[in-house]
């Protein structure tokens, strides 16, 4: 695995273990517009695994999470399914380096927290897929 990867990974994890504050006092050089990609990635790849298991297929190279859930025929609340069509949009947003600047200053902490907890949830309901 290359080094970012694992960084990637580490970061990843230690955003759903430890509390927020926690994680910024460890990582203080980290913004929150960089909170997205990994919250985003963590459910667009369980979304794949169920996306195999449910057509015996490889998943398509996507990232988007809306057209996962179409092709896999599998629809959670609307409350998630809400939060998964914001999440969608401002990842792509974010692979735009023009754009990016209006992401930062719409995703305030108490935002990137709550997108945090929404995004366990949705980890817990693909888990209830399988």
């Amino acid at each position: 695995m290359p080094s970012s990867q694992k960084i990637d990974k580490e970061i990843f994890r230690t955003i759903f273990i430890d509390h927020w504050k926690s994680f910024k006092n460890r990582h203080p050089g980290y913004d929150i517009s960089q909170y997205e990609d990994p919250v985003q990635i963590s459910i667009e790849k369980s979304l794949k695994g169920l996306y195999s298991k449910e057509l015996a297929e490889v998943p398509p190279k996507t990232h988007n999470l809306l057209y996962l859930l179409k092709k896999i025929e599998k629809k959670p609340d609307q409350d998630l399914l809400k939060f998964i069509t914001k999440l969608n949009t401002a990842s792509v947003a974010t692979r735009y380096p023009d754009d990016l600047a209006k992401i930062q200053a719409a995703y305030t902490e108490e935002i990137t927290k709550e997108m945090i907890e929404k995004s366990k949830d949705v980890l817990k309901w693909v888990k209830r897929q399988f």
